[in-house]
């Protein structure tokens, strides 16, 4: 009842059209803006409200919290069997090998790093769900900007094995030529803005990008993910007013999964969670269950249609939990108990529970459980060999890329840099680099 109800409100939306929305323009531009004292009703300009004869305050805390749209039981059975999307078996199996694909990476990137091999690594345990169930819903030319914990979004688009790897590496076979901290992966190609390290600096990018593509007309949407602990910063609130008042279509995909760093929610904010703060930007809004990917399918997908047709603004917030550390410069067991990790690991697992599913379909068994084991590992094991073994890129690739054509003051620098390494090459490691001109 509650998941059909959701529902229904996001569909009423929906059949909302521009046409509608546009003919009540003008009875409100003609609108008194000021309230005299005859009226019943106040006309202040940005409300919507009445006249009460006592002091009425709204106490938040005495307001139930959002609901969370759940499609999808434990044991892979559907709540209510309205809310099965009725993906085919092949788009099925394929979302439980890339949540599966990009869990095997993750714990050899993982490892790689405490070996010295990279920098730096951000795995995806627990949140798989949230990237895959809402990557499936979107038009593959919906431009994506992430966070930094979407890989799994980009593996749907199908971005190559190979070259999660080179970017982490930062070798001379990246597309991004070695210039960026590891996982903060770009392509072109696949609609995926270069990710970047600042927090929340994606925000206003993605609500300017989706204003453009209104101008354009192109039945296109913009994706912006984030985490609770980003919807903190001064960007995330410019980013939500930006795209309500000008009626942007974006998603804003909101990945909650309990803690910022090493900042539990209950230290983040007061409210009830991110959801609760769409309606003051005049955003539709809806909770899902981020560990289950056909809720989250539901939600994004009703989202997008929401707006490309009525070019609006949406807020999604998915209920999930960080398994892994934040990153690998952090320790969680400082700040929570293994106890509340196993818990929430083996309780609401989105990769178990979408295979449960798969069985219960006879798409999926023990047989091909184990060779998809096999299979997946070998793959990125050959993927990782191949990073390993490539150079870096040029030294002086340091320089280009910046002008069109290189100007003097840059080109001097460069040859300057060129000179000095030469001159005490015993200092760097040349042996990994490609060769300087």
């Amino acid at each position: 009842m509650l998941q059909r109800s959701i529902l229904r409100l996001l569909r009423s939306g929906i059949s909302q059209t521009n046409h509608s929305r546009s003919k009540a323009l003008p009875v409100l531009a003609n609108a008194k803006c000021y309230a005299t004292f005859e009226s019943d009703k106040p006309n202040f300009p940005g409300s919507r409200s009445e006249f009460v004869s006592k002091p009425e305050f709204l106490d938040p805390d005495s307001v139930e919290g959002i609901p969370v749209y759940r499609a999808l039981n434990h044991d892979g059975t559907f709540i209510d069997e309205s809310q099965d999307p009725k993906l085919d078996e092949a788009t099925v199996i394929k979302m439980y090998k890339d949540m599966t694909l990009l869990n095997t990476m993750d714990r050899v990137l993982y490892d790689s790093q405490r070996q010295g091999r990279i920098s730096f690594y951000m795995t995806n345990y627990g949140e798989e769900g949230a990237h895959i169930g809402s990557a499936a819903a979107l038009d593959p030319g919906d431009l994506i900007f992430g966070q930094y914990r979407e890989a799994g979004v980009l593996m749907w688009r199908g971005f190559p094995l190979q070259q999660f790897m080179n970017q982490c590496y930062g070798n001379d076979k990246d597309w991004g030529k070695g210039r960026q901290m590891p996982v903060h992966y770009g392509s072109k190609e696949h609609n995926f803005v270069t990710i970047s390290s600042t927090l929340a600096t994606q925000m206003p990018q993605a609500a300017g990008s989706a204003y453009a593509y209104k101008m354009k007309q192109n039945g296109l949407c913009v994706v912006c993910y984030f985490g609770e602990g980003a919807a903190s910063e001064g960007d995330a609130h410019a980013a939500f007013n930006f795209a309500g008042v000008l009626n942007c279509p974006v998603i804003f995909f909101c990945r909650n999964n309990g803690y910022a760093i090493s900042t539990p929610t209950k230290d983040q904010y007061r409210g009830d969670g991110i959801a609760s703060r769409a309606s003051g930007y005049g955003m539709p809004t809806i909770r899902v269950d981020g560990n289950d990917v056909f809720a989250v399918y539901n939600a994004t997908k009703l989202s997008r249609e929401i707006c490309v047709s009525q070019f609006r603004p949406v807020l999604i917030e998915a209920m999930t939990y960080r398994i892994g550390h934040h990153s690998t410069s952090d320790d969680s067991s400082a700040y929570r108990s293994v106890d509340e990790v196993s818990h929430w690991d083996q309780s609401d697992n989105p990769i178990t529970r979408l295979r449960n599913y798969m069985v219960n379909q006879s798409w999926w068994d023990e047989e091909k459980e184990k060779q998809w084991k096999l299979d997946s590992r070998k793959m990125v094991m050959k993927a990782f060999a191949g990073a390993e073994s490539e150079k870096r890129g040029r030294p002086e690739s340091l320089f280009e890329d910046v002008y069109d054509e290189m100007p003097p003051h840059i080109a001097q620098q460069m040859e300057e840099m060129k000179a000095h390494v030469k001159m005490y090459k015993e200092h760097y490691p040349l042996e990994h680099y490609k060769p300087m001109s």
